[in-house]
Formats: structure tokens, C-alpha cells, sequence
């Protein structure tokens, strides 16, 4: 009999045990460490068998004669009484006499109290059931629609007229721009060619330029707490190994019932455990084992490279495989025991015994086979099985192995190696095919493999994306009079200029921070040109557009045009591109590397993308100014068209916005319509905005037709344990005392708070306890020479003569209450423990187990920091990752205050999820202080004009937080890419609005409808054709990428920021600046004359017909 089956019927709360026949099962291994229940079993044992006193509770009650004329005992019966009964469980519950105590829940799982219910999720927040934010949303939204009603039917204001300094200011900037341009149209090639040296001088500094590919350095501050935590771990232990993994399924749906011959029910096997796909399983595992890569002429194997624990004494390789089961061997696969009847022993028996004890060294079957992998440690089954239920492996229907190879961060050589090995890894896998095996793979360099793939792939689709948005930029800046002029008025050569005007800004500002050996990253090469191509074309198009529909004045030279116009525009485009590059410097503060070096690179290269087209830029305009007024044509310049009269018109756009599109959006009725609109979509992305999910989805950073996907898909499908995570224990911790054990350990006589009664997936790994067992008098793998103290391992053989010399450890130290030593005695057998190998003599032995987990003072003087290994639960996607880290952080937080003593936990996934922790955070201050300063500079170069600027931030502000609705609705997550794209739209948002509320301030219409209307016109067209066109015909290209991630972020997300951008920027802004604009500006071009003629003039109040009364905006 075996265990324990049903209830009894006459004695209630007594079981039966179980009908049980076949091959003998292995003892708990929790029964050794436990001395209750090792001293009860003994006792029990003891008792019925030779104990003196067998009269008094044991009678004989059946016998049978044999041929020798002696008589068998068959059948016995023995009593037990309720004083025995007490003890035996007492000893259990309360320890022994000795003073060896109870069981511990470390020892005994019996013995452990319930499992923690883990706290419930808090609610959600909700009003009569309906989503809280939802609710406040709406009645704010009805709030101010009420309140927005009333004031625009009878709310009046008065404000007094603003001071001068800002009119003061903006005619200075007017002065000096006007000067330049003057200056850079009279010396072209002076001009040019100083800003050719400056480029040239720039980006020389792209010979020096690194790109960063390291996802660590990529995501993770060197002064964030997981990147010291995984230092602090590299340093004392060893960098986290590397893996290569195969997750290996079957097409075939048949499932086998195997019928054990010593009796017992049938047990089904899944049908990726029948034998035949097994040995095929074998030979992929041995021909993986048998691949040779080649680095700098060096043939590089397995074994050059993976994790051996036992080495030197042992250098068969780390291979967490079920075959391991089977020490990798077809023969052992296909050992049975049997005859031509039955079979008493196989696979199926064998591998039954390893799952249930896989550090088994015999399986006890009739096989008497090890479990114990080849390594010299176990393959536990929850690490080599997938898509079982609850624990019946042998319901697998997925096989998982594992090859960790040695992590070499500081070895460039061994790394090169170990990198040419998992690329001829790869290649293999690619290549391998078998219609009876389906396999997903990856190995620790497939996911950076296939970004870079990802990232050459969608270089054609980029460059499509640019040729698009250059040939838009050629043929739109010309204005073509007529068909005759079309090769005159056209700006294609003008174009060109511009483009590479903007791109050597980019390279510029590469250059200059690859000076400074500042890295770049992705991000920087495939966002900035994006960005800076947007700023650039909007400040071309504000620039041609004007020259095209301005008319010379009488006596003025082309030079004195160019400049009065660089004048008028250009405090526009200071006011914007000043703006970005404050907004982008300030997000350089942020502690993501990504987002910092994204700031600081954008930020310089809008500044330098600024100065080159007041510089070079418009001394190219003055050339190409000059060949269209000579009738040459565009780029032949030495052909000439006879000449001829033109009459100069508007061009379609302008005429479109000035006479359509602008007086449309600013009638009376449709303005409030505008306004509920905005506010309704404000209002309903504020309500969404803490909907968004935080996190990347692995798959989304690879190409559709990446294998990694598979792999992906197979982890969270057949999976059942997660990362491994260490609980790290810093030095200062003294273990030699019993405080110091007892705080740490999980058996008899720690703490029931101590660090390992700790528990996630399973309980963690002690070598401390490990230590306290091999180390006891009854075990016998402590020994040592007499005559030299070395370490004497248990499975040595004796010599003759030479085993009297052999000590047995426990005879020279003296052991505490609960049979553990301290002070010198602790360490004195330390690192003994930690160089033996386990073996069938001893199965203690940490050399395997805990070789790395134990970082020992110099000389052995005492023990540093260690770490205790336990697992996670299986993590699927980023929320599970996410609150995994947040978990083992409070886990070890409450640790280290229990046990007054700092203890932190790691896992390998841990340096690139902690910006998740705070990426809320870092989002709301990012953009805020973009914001603020985008506000303190609009204030400024708008001549102090308070007001203007919080037009130009609450704008600025509702595209942002209509990028989060956007977000919600298109399954945009919040991660360091999207943040980067929405510090990226809080200044492309600047270049949609500027320019339009400047146009404002400096109309000289009579009231703000007319001055909206005007500005709209003039300067909303310019914004169309430019940014808004130009990034709406490049985007659109995007959407045909094979990258998800481009798909998802940039395609979308750079959508979202045109079109919010635009809508905000061409049709809320106008109507918004026609209800409270600032309306006491004067028109500085009157300001000039006023200074220049010395007239008199006076204030009168604008016209309150289609505004508000009792401020005063004309001159008279």
C-alpha cells in the first residue's frame, strides 16, 4: 500500500491507504531535513521491527508452515496507543526532546500555513456604475458648455491697453532681421560659403559616430535603481547567462494511455512524449550540441561556451531538456525491463519517477536509472515541460529546452565567440525541418537580429516616404503664372537647397554630439529628420510664400525686399524653431537615455536648421530671386525666356483660405459648433487618458514575418514558469551567527518571517540550509584529511590505511541547538560546501547549485553578499512583466525591513521594465515643462504678451491631450517610444500654431474676427502647404511597412500628431483667438511709419460687432 485514498466508514476523519503494487517510491526529500519526521519514522520503524517490548503491542494472528518445518508469519497485528499516537505528533507540531524543534515549513509543506491570498484588485472607479472619469468628463463638459453659451451672449470684459515694451521689442527684432537679410542677399556666395565650412566642419564629427543598440543602455539610466541593482549583481556573481531556447510542439493529435505492470491506473501521455518523437527530439538536441560556428578563424562549439557547474570535474554542458532524463542518450530512451510477455519497465515508468524526483540518482524502478541530468544538477519538469495541467506532466503537449551559455560583458573576444555560435544557432533552426515536429526558437541575440533586420527592411519604405515629401516640397514652392513660365516660376532647384539645408542640419547636429562622444540610437536617426523636416519646410514655405505675395515698393532694391520680408516672417520663425529647441533641451533632463538623447539631438538640430535658413537659405532665395526676374529658368539657368507680361495673381491656396475657408470657419454660427467640437473631443480624451496602456509588447518590436513572433506566441502559450528572480542579500549580513542564520533560513528554528519562507512561484533555493544539512552529523559528505585539512569528497574511495586519517567534520565543530555551526566553525567548512560536487554518496554538495550564489570575503574571512533563487509565475505581456517588478520590489522591501538588513530583488527583465514604473510620471513632467517653456519663450518673442502665449500653450496643450485619446482609441501604448513621439508633437504643435497667432498680433484689422480671418489666410495656407501636406503625403507611405512598430508608432501616432496638429492649429486656433485674442497690439509696420513721418495719431475702440468692447487695437 501507498498514501492515502478514501474516507473511512467506521472510524470518521480516518483514511485508507491505497492499494499500491508497484516499483517503491522515492521518500520525500522535506522527510530528511525535518528531525520530527525523521525521528518518527525511525521510531515507527524501530518500534515494529526490534523493539523489546513487541509483546505488549504486537500479535501474530495468521501463519503458514513451510518445507523446512518453520512456520511464516503472514499476518500481524499491532496497537498504538493514544500516548504514542500524541507524541508521534507532537514532535511534529512542537520538536523533540533534543531541542531540534518542529518542523519547518522549508522542511515540511504539511507544516505550512495557508497560502496567501494575494489582495484583491481594488475596484474600479466608477459613478451609479458608470466609469468615473466618464461621468466627471461629461458634466464638465456640459458645464462649460453652459458657461461658454452664457459668456459669448453676454459676458463683457474691459482691459486696458498693454505697455510698449513688447512693441519695442518686436520692432528691434524686425530691425535686425531685416538687416541680415539685407546683408545675406547682397553677399550670396559669402554666406554660402561660410555655412558650407560650418557643415562641413560639423558633421566631421559623423567620423566619431556610435549608434547605441544596447537595449540596457537604450532604456535604462545608469543611475536608475534596477541598472545598480543588475551592476551590484554582475559584479558579485557573474552576469545573468544567455540563452538559446527551442519550444517544440507536434502536429500529431495522438494521446497513449500506458498501463503500469505492478498495477495502478492508467496514465495518459500526450503525444509529444511518445518515444518515437522523443528520439527525434534527441538527435535535433545532439546535432545542436555537434553545431561548429567559426570566429576569426576559430572553430567555436557548444562547449566553449555553456554553462558546465561542475567544471572542471565535469564539463558536460547545462541542457535543461526532458532527454536529460535520459542523460541524453538513445540507449537509455530505449532501456526497458520485460520479457516476451510484459513489460516492467520504460520511458514511460522512468520519466513518471524524474518528474516527481528529478535530482534522483535511481529511479528505484526496475530500470535503476539517474534522473539527475548530465550537468550533475536536476531538470526540473516545470523547466522542461509546457502545456500541462496543474502538475501531470505527462499531459505535456510541449517540449522545452534550454542551452545557457556564459554571459561575457567585458570579454569582447569570448562574446564574438558566443555571438557567432547563436548566429550559426539560428541559422540552423531556420533551416531545420521535420513534418513531425513543430518548433519555435529563439536565442539571446534573435530580438536585436531582427530590430536591426526590422530597421534595414523599412529603409526602402523610408526613403519612399522622403522622395515623396522632397518632390512635394520641388514642386509646390514654385508659383507658376503660366504655362509659359512654368520652367521660370517654378522652385525646384530652390527646393533642393532647402531639403539639403534641413538634412546638413541634421547631420550637423549628429556631428557635433559624435564630438562628444555622445552615442546615438534609432530613435534619433529615424525620428529627427522626420521632426526637422517638418520645422524646416513650414519655415520654407512662410518664407517663399511671402516673397511670392508680396509686392516690391517703389524704389526698393531686391535685397531691401527680401530683408523687409525675412523682417516680418522671421521673428515668426525665431519665435517657433526658439521655442523647440527650449522645449527639447528641457526634455533632455528626462532619466530615460532614449528620450535624453533624442532632446538633446532634436533640439540642436532645429536651432542649427533655424540659422541656416536666414543665412544660407535666403541668400538662395535672392539668387533664385534674381534668375526668375531675368527670365532664366529653373535649374538651366543659362537659358533665358524672351521677355514677356505677366500678371501676378494669388495662387490657388491663398485664394481658397482667403476667400472660402476662412470666412467660413469664422461665422458666427459655426464658431460656437468649433468650439463644443474641441472641447467635447478635450473632454473625452481626458477621460480616457488613464486608460492607456503602459508597456511595449514584445511582438510589436518585430518584423511580421519574424520567427521570433512564433516564439513569442509559443512562451505565453505552453510556459508555465517565468523569469528566474534572486533575492539579493548585501554584504554585512553575519551569518555565522544564529540571529544572522536565523533571519535568512527556512528550517527548524528560523524565523517564521525569514527571508526564505518567502514564497512567488515556488520556494527559494537556500544554500544556507543546504550547507546546515550537508554539514550534520548524520550526513556524510563533510570529511577531511587529518594530515593536510583538505576537503575529502564523499564518493572519494578509501585508500589502504589512509581512511583513518579521514575526519568527519561534524567531530571537530561545535553545533547549536539546531545542529548548526557558528562563528569560525561557519566558515571554517563554507567553501568545502560550495567546491563539492554532488554525487550518489552525497547529494548536498553546492559546487552545482550555489557555486555563484555565495560572493566569500578574500582568504575566506567571511561571506559578502549572496543571493537566494526562487522563480516568477509565468509573465505574458507588459502588464504582467510590469506589476511583476512592482511585486518583488514591495516583496523585498518588507524582507529587508523583517529582517533589518538590505535585500533587493533582480531578474534579467528588470533593467528594461522599471521605466514603466514611472513612465506616468516622467510623461506629465516631460510635457510639462516642454510646455512651460514653450510658454515663457512665446511670452517673450511675442513681445510680453502674456495672453497670446497661454492661447498658444492651451492649444498646444489640448493636441497633447488629444494625443492620448488618440492613443486609447488606436491601441497606442505609452512607452519610451510614444513618449518620445509626444515630446516630438509638442514642438511640431508650436510650428501649427506660432506663426497664426503672430499673424494675429500684428494685424491692423478692426476687430478680432477680421484679424482671425486675416491671419488664416495669410498664414494658415503657408501652414497647409507646408508641414501639413508635406508630412501627410510622407506619412501616408509609412502605413505599408512590414514593421509593426512602425505601423504602431510611427505611422499612427505621426498621423495623429498632422492631423490634431492641423485641425487645432487651422480651425479651433482662429476661432479661438476670434473670442478672447489679445486685442490691444499695434501693427509695428504703422509704428515704423508713425516714427519715420512723425504724425500724430490716436486710439480708438474696435468695432464691437463681431467681439468684445473697450479695447483699442488701430492706429488713427
Amino acid at each position: 500500500w501507498y498514501g492515502e485514498c478514501g474516507e473511512s466508514e467506521k472510524v470518521p476523519g480516518k483514511k485508507y491507504n491505497c492499494n499500491y503494487t508497484g516499483p517503491p517510491k522515492p521518500l520525500d526529500s522535506e522527510d530528511y531535513q525535518c528531525p520530527a519526521c525523521f525521528f518518527n519514522l525511525m521510531n515507527l520503524f524501530c518500534e515494529l521491527t526490534c523493539s523489546p517490548h513487541q509483546s505488549q503491542f504486537v500479535n501474530a494472528t495468521k501463519f503458514n508452515a513451510t518445507a523446512l518445518n518453520t512456520t511464516n508469519v503472514v499476518e500481524v497485528q499491532y496497537y498504538i496507543g493514544q500516548t504514542f499516537t500524541n507524541g508521534e505528533f507532537i514532535c511534529f507540531l512542537f520538536g523533540l526532546e533534543d531541542g531540534s524543534g518542529p518542523c519547518s515549513c522549508q522542511d515540511c509543506t504539511k507544516a505550512c500555513g495557508p497560502t496567501p491570498v494575494p489582495p484583491a484588485l481594488p475596484p474600479p472607479w466608477t459613478i451609479l456604475g458608470i466609469d468615473a472619469m466618464t461621468v466627471i468628463m461629461w458634466i464638465s463638459y456640459t458645464a462649460f458648455l453652459l458657461i461658454f453659451i452664457g459668456v459669448v451672449l453676454g459676458a463683457w470684459f474691459n482691459a486696458s491697453c498693454c505697455e510698449t515694451l513688447g512693441e519695442r521689442f518686436e520692432n528691434a527684432l524686425r530691425i535686425v532681421f531685416s538687416s541680415w537679410g539685407s546683408f545675406c542677399v547682397q553677399h550670396p556666395f559669402l554666406v554660402i560659403l561660410s555655412s558650407l565650412m560650418v557643415i562641413g566642419a560639423s558633421s566631421g564629427g559623423l567620423a566619431y559616430m556610435r549608434i547605441t543598440t544596447d537595449p540596457v543602455e537604450l532604456w535604462s539610466s545608469p543611475t536608475s535603481q534596477a541598472r545598480e541593482e543588475k551592476n551590484y549583481f554582475d559584479s558579485h556573481f557573474g552576469p545573468f547567462f544567455r540563452t538559446a531556447q527551442l519550444i517544440i510542439t507536434t502536429p500529431l493529435n495522438d494521446t497513449f494511455l500506458y498501463s503500469p505492470y505492478f498495477g495502478g491506473s492508467d496514465v495518459p501521455f500526450g503525444a509529444i512524449l511518445d518515444k518515437n518523437i522523443l528520439h527525434q527530439v534527441l538527435d535535433l538536441q545532439l546535432e545542436i550540441e555537434g553545431l561548429v560556428a567559426t570566429y576569426e578563424g576559430q572553430n567555436v562549439t557548444l562547449k566553449d561556451l555553456c554553462l558546465a557547474p561542475l567544471a572542471p570535474y565535469n564539463d558536460n554542458c547545462t541542457i535543461l531538456s526532458v532527454l536529460n532524463y535520459f542523460q541524453n542518450s538513445h540507449a537509455v530512451l530505449d532501456h526497458m525491463k520485460g520479457d516476451e510477455f510484459y513489460v516492467y519497465a520504460d520511458f514511460h515508468s522512468h520519466f513518471l519517477y524524474c518528474v516527481s524526483a528529478p535530482a534522483s540518482l535511481n529511479d528505484t524502478t526496475l530500470l535503476h536509472d539517474p534522473c539527475l541530468g548530465t550537468f550533475g544538477g536536476p531538470v526540473f519538469p516545470w523547466l522542461a515541460l509546457g502545456g500541462y495541467d496543474d502538475s501531470n506532466f505527462n499531459n505535456a503537449t510541449a517540449l522545452v529546452i534550454t542551452f545557457p551559455l556564459n554571459n561575457y560583458l567585458n570579454d569582447t573576444v569570448r562574446q564574438g565567440k558566443t555571438l557567432a555560435w547563436e548566429k550559426e544557432f539560428i541559422k540552423f533552426m531556420k533551416n531545420f525541418n521535420n513534418p513531425n515536429l513543430t518548433i519555435a526558437f529563439s536565442a539571446e541575440r534573435s530580438i536585436e537580429d531582427e530590430i536591426d533586420r526590422e530597421s534595414n527592411s523599412d529603409i526602402r519604405t523610408i526613403v519612399i516616404s522622403y522622395v515623396i515629401m522632397f518632390v512635394y516640397i520641388s514642386l509646390a514652392l514654385g508659383h507658376i503664372q503660366s504655362f509659359r513660365r512654368l520652367l521660370v516660376d517654378s522652385k525646384v532647384s530652390l527646393g533642393i537647397a532647402g531639403i539639403l539645408i534641413v538634412l546638413s542640419s541634421v547631420s550637423s547636429s549628429l556631428g557635433i554630439f559624435s564630438y562628444a562622444g555622445i552615442p546615438l540610437t534609432l530613435i534619433v536617426i529615424e525620428v529627427i529628420p522626420f521632426l526637422v523636416l517638418a520645422v524646416g519646410v513650414d519655415n520654407i514655405f512662410i518664407i517663399v510664400q511671402t516673397y511670392q505675395r508680396d509686392e516690391r515698393m517703389p524704389q526698393e532694391e531686391i535685397h531691401q525686399q527680401i530683408g523687409r520680408i525675412l523682417g516680418d516672417v522671421a521673428p515668426s520663425m525665431f519665435l517657433s524653431s526658439f521655442s523647440e529647441t527650449v522645449a527639447f533641451f528641457l526634455g533632455a533632463l528626462s532619466n530615460m537615455p532614449a528620450v535624453r538623447t533624442f532632446s538633446m539631438f532634436a533640439g540642436l538640430a532645429v536651432f542649427i536648421d533655424f540659422l541656416l535658413q536666414i543665412s544660407c537659405f535666403v541668400s538662395l532665395l535672392g539668387l533664385d530671386a534674381r534668375r526668375q526676374e531675368g527670365n532664366r529658368l529653373d535649374i538651366i539657368c543659362c537659358v533665358k525666356l524672351p521677355e514677356g507680361q505677366e500678371t501676378k495673381t494669388d495662387g490657388f491656396l491663398f485664394r481658397f483660405f482667403k476667400k472660402v475657408y476662412a470666412p467660413f470657419i469664422l461665422k458666427e454660427w459655426v464658431r460656437p459648433i468649433v468650439v463644443a467640437v474641441f472641447v467635447g473631443m478635450l473632454s473625452f480624451s481626458i477621460a480616457v487618458v488613464n486608460k492607456v496602456e503602459i508597456g511595449l509588447d514584445q511582438k510589436l518590436s518585430m518584423p511580421d514575418d519574424s520567427y521570433v513572433l512564433d516564439y513569442f506566441k509559443n512562451m505565453s502559450k505552453y510556459l508555465h514558469t517565468g523569469a528566474p528572480v534572486y533575492f539579493v542579500v548585501e554584504e554585512g549580513l553575519n551569518y555565522s551567527s544564529p540571529e544572522g542564520q536565523n533571519v535568512v533560513c527556512g528550517g527548524v528554528g528560523c524565523n517564521n518571517d525569514s527571508l526564505v519562507h518567502t514564497s512567488i512561484a515556488y520556494t527559494p533555493s537556500s544554500w544556507l540550509d543546504d550547507y546546515f544539512d550537508w554539514v550534520k552529523p548524520q550526513s556524510t559528505c563533510c570529511r577531511y584529511y587529518n594530515t593536510t585539512g583538505a576537503f575529502c569528497n564523499a564518493s572519494g574511495k578509501f585508500l589502504p590505511n589512509v581512511k583513518f586519517f579521514i575526519t568527519k567534520c561534524s567531530n571537530t565543530i561545535t553545533l547549536i541547538g539546531n545542529g548548526r555551526p557558528e562563528g569560525e566553525d561557519f566558515m571554517r567548512f563554507l567553501p568545502m560546501f560550495l567546491s563539492d560536487n554532488p554525487n550518489v554518496k552525497c547529494g548536498k554538495g553546492g559546487h552545482a547549485a550555489y557555486a555563484t550564489a555565495v560572493d566569500l570575503y578574500p582568504n575566506n574571512t567571511g561571506v559578502g553578499a549572496t543571493y537566494f533563487m526562487t522563480y516568477h509565475t509565468i509573465l505574458k505581456d507588459s502588464p504582467d512583466f510590469i506589476d511583476a517588478l512592482k511585486m518583488a520590489r514591495v516583496l523585498a522591501k518588507n524582507i529587508s525591513q523583517s529582517i533589518d538588513h538590505k535585500v533587493f530583488a533582480y531578474s534579467v527583465f528588470y533593467v528594461f521594465y522599471e521605466q514603466y514604473l514611472t513612465i506616468a510620471y516622467d510623461t506629465a513632467l516631460n510635457l510639462s515643462v516642454s510646455l512651460a517653456s514653450i510658454f515663457v519663450v512665446t511670452t517673450v518673442l511675442l513681445g510680453f504678451e502674456l495672453w497670446s502665449a497661454v492661447i498658444v500653450s492651451i492649444t498646444i496643450a489640448m493636441i497633447l491631450v488629444n494625443m492620448f485619446g488618440v492613443m486609447w482609441l488606436w491601441d497606442i501604448s505609452l512607452n519610451a517610444v510614444s513618449l518620445v513621439n509626444l515630446v516630438m508633437s509638442c514642438g511640431i504643435s508650436v510650428e501649427f500654431c506660432s506663426h497664426i497667432v503672430r499673424a494675429f498680433s500684428i494685424s491692423v484689422k478692426k476687430n478680432r474676427v477680421e484679424r482671425a480671418e486675416e491671419a488664416l489666410a495669410h498664414m494658415g495656407s503657408s501652414v497647409f502647404s507646408g508641414i501639413t501636406l508635406t508630412k501627410f503625403g510622407g506619412i501616408l507611405i509609412l502605413a505599408l511597412s512590414k514593421s509593426q512598430i512602425f505601423q504602431v508608432f510611427y505611422f499612427r501616432m505621426y498621423l495623429a500628431i498632422v492631423l490634431l496638429g492641423a485641425t487645432h492649429g487651422l480651425i479651433f486656433l482662429p476661432v479661438l483667438l476670434s473670442y478672447i485674442g489679445y486685442g490691444c497690439f499695434v501693427s509695428l509696420f504703422d509704428i515704423m511709419n508713425h516714427l519715420q513721418t512723425g504724425t500724430e495719431h490716436t486710439l480708438e475702440p474696435i468695432d464691437n460687432s463681431n467681439g468684445i468692447p473697450g479695447l483699442y487695437n488701430t492706429w488713427h
